[in-house]
């Protein structure tokens, strides 16, 4: 007997304008026809509900929407025995919860608008689970009684009885300062309850900017600094949601090794990480959490760290027999060029041997060529003038010489977006790249792929970050140039996203035979996209130098030997995987001189 299936019906708070259409929904719904309301909507409505007990799924009010407000889907029923959480009438809701446990990190993973925020709301204990009862919540008796058997049974029952206490190193770091009128010392201090301090500043790389108010602080520092803050302090459960962001690898593995400092036998720690290599490096295990985007989540059990990733990236949950996505994830690194011999018959153009000065910080740019069909990443560590050197190229800042790029046209993704048009996504791909926009190539190429459709209506102002990060990226592809200078286009998208764009860029630029110049942070970005790089050396704020592009292999060795990593790579899907440090792979890789993809 097939399984029956629950249905839910989600209406987007944002897109639904009943004042603004006919109803249509309500119009074309043959349950309303009937005579039952199964939707109710009018003009005066702030927005349309509907009812999932009456609806048929059939699917008229999702086609006729004008705007794209309304999702349908069908569940099977023992999802339904199992929701945690749903904010409210046709909205998100949360399935099963992941599962900590004392003593080891456990890593969440999965697309943005899943539920991962939530899951830490509630495990933090600052958001009570409804269990999908949103209009009669349930006590805190039926709630535990609700996972009796589980690890989640005694977690709960440790929260109610205040024996747990959680702290959240929460998402967006830029609301911190404006939070902490003070500097970055006494802030500290005030927090300090353990006696880790000194190593936390060291590690996290804090001493410079001790002094310094934490509204002055950027992004990066931000960041440590609210790791810092988490860290500091004297817990049970400590939480951190997406703690790479802003960090270049070098500040990313420090941080890792500084979270997995907190573990102990009755310490819980949970990560929210989008960078696979780094959740590979810091879980001891992860959850992964599936569903369509702000529509529902499902949390799947533990799985240990590599096969969980490894499942992520297949798609394929074995232990439901469920397919979550229809393709798999590989990372199969085309063929490079090993020596710079091979790599001196491609090159064509030439770019100029550059000097930048900026107050106390002198770039040095090492004059060489690039080719068409080709994507040199820039790698580093942050202040070392990666940005500064795309910006050169870009002509948007002169060189000490006003050197330049021999005419040729570019198009420049910057690293921070901040949109000042107002009107539609729609409006703004027509106005800035009208018929590249609507050629059947580029939408099958780059707006599908990214997933420009679903929010072509909304407001350019009330996009997210991750949503602003796709519009940019598909603009500046967008913009016919010979040279394309993308300042880290994985910022603010989650693992699967980052994915779909490295395929987007490689595709692109090989089918355009275009160059690219790319700024990345995400070691297993960086390595899909890398045709050559370019390894920047220096003290970082204060002097630095850009070599020559050379080819992968070359450069990714030099570049992991100066921060002491190694990297293998994962036989089932080809992912870069950092060695624990003084592991006997680890050990086995800098004694052969090869820093960089081992083979397993």
């Amino acid at each position: 007997m097939a399984e029956s299936n629950s249905r839910i019906a989600i209406v987007n708070n944002d897109k639904c304008k009943p004042k603004k259409c006919k109803q249509e929904c309500k119009r074309v719904c043959p349950v309303v026809k009937m005579g039952k309301q199964c939707i109710i909507a009018e003009a005066t409505s702030k927005i349309a509900n509907i009812s999932e007990s009456l609806c048929i799924g059939c699917g008229m009010c999702v086609k006729r929407c004008p705007f794209g407000a309304i999702t349908i889907i069908n569940l099977p029923t023992n999802l339904e025995k199992e929701t945690t959480h749903r904010y409210g009438a046709n909205s998100f809701k949360l399935h099963r919860l992941p599962m900590p446990r004392p003593g080891q990190v456990l890593g969440l993973v999965g697309a943005n608008g899943t539920g991962k925020s939530t899951a830490l709301k509630i495990l933090s204990g600052q958001t009570k689970p409804n269990l999908g009862n949103f209009a009669d919540p349930p006590e805190w008796t039926e709630i535990i009684r609700h996972f009796r058997g589980s690890e989640l049974q005694n977690y709960f029952t440790k929260i109610l009885e205040d024996n747990l206490k959680a702290i959240i190193k929460p998402q967006s770091v830029d609301a911190i300062a404006k939070k902490v009128p003070m500097p970055v010392g006494p802030a500290l201090e005030f927090k300090a309850q353990r006696d880790n301090m000194e190593y936390l500043i060291r590690e996290l790389d804090l001493h410079d900017i001790l002094n310094r108010e934490v509204k002055l602080l950027s992004g990066g520092e931000l960041q440590r600094f609210a790791i810092a803050v988490a860290c500091v302090q004297q817990a049970d459960v400590y939480m951190f949601d997406e703690p790479s962001s802003y960090l270049d690898v070098k500040q990313r593995l420090n941080a890792a090794r500084v979270i997995r400092s907190l573990v102990d036998s009755t310490t819980y720690v949970i990560a929210i990480e989008h960078d696979l290599a780094v959740l590979d490096y810091l879980s001891d295990f992860v959850c992964m959490l599936y569903g369509t985007p702000s529509v529902y989540g499902v949390v799947t059990m533990p799985f240990s760290v590599r096969e969980g990733i490894n499942v992520f990236l297949a798609g394929m949950l074995p232990t439901e027999n469920l397919r979550f996505r229809e393709e798999e994830l590989t990372f199969r690194i085309a063929e490079q060029a090993q020596d710079e011999e091979e790599v001196r018959r491609y090159r064509d153009y030439p770019y100029p041997k550059m000097t930048k000065t900026q107050g106390n910080f002198k770039l040095s740019v090492v004059g060489d060529m690039f080719s068409e069909s080709e994507i040199i990443v820039l790698l580093g560590e942050n202040g070392t003038g990666k940005t500064t050197l795309i910006n050169l190229l870009a002509g948007n800042i002169a060189t000490d010489k006003g050197e330049k790029l021999d005419n040729l046209k570019v198009s420049f993704k910057p690293q921070k977006i901040a949109p000042k048009f107002q009107g539609t996504v729609r409006l703004l791909m027509h106005k800035v790249i009208g018929e590249v926009f609507v050629s059947p190539t580029f939408q099958r190429e780059v707006v599908k792929p990214m997933q420009i459709e679903e929010i072509l209506d909304n407001d350019v102002q009330n996009l997210s970050g991750g949503e602003l990060q796709r519009v940019a990226l598909v603009l500046a592809l967008g913009k016919p140039a010979d040279v394309y200078l993308l300042d880290e286009p994985s910022a603010y998208l989650d693992s699967e996203q980052r994915i779909n764009a490295s395929k987007v860029i490689k595709r692109f630029i090989m089918s355009s035979k275009k160059t690219a110049f790319v700024v990345e942070h995400d070691f297993i970005m960086a390595t899909y996209l890398a045709d050559r790089v370019i390894v920047m050396e220096g003290t970082p704020s204060v002097r630095a130098k850009a070599n020559a592009p050379q080819a992968l292999l070359t450069g990714m060795n030099k570049f992991l030997r100066s921060l002491n990593i190694t990297f293998r790579r994962d036989p089932t899907n080809y992912r870069p995987r950092i060695n624990k440090l003084d592991s006997a792979k680890d050990r086995e890789q800098k004694s052969t001189g090869n820093f960089f993809f081992l083979e397993d």
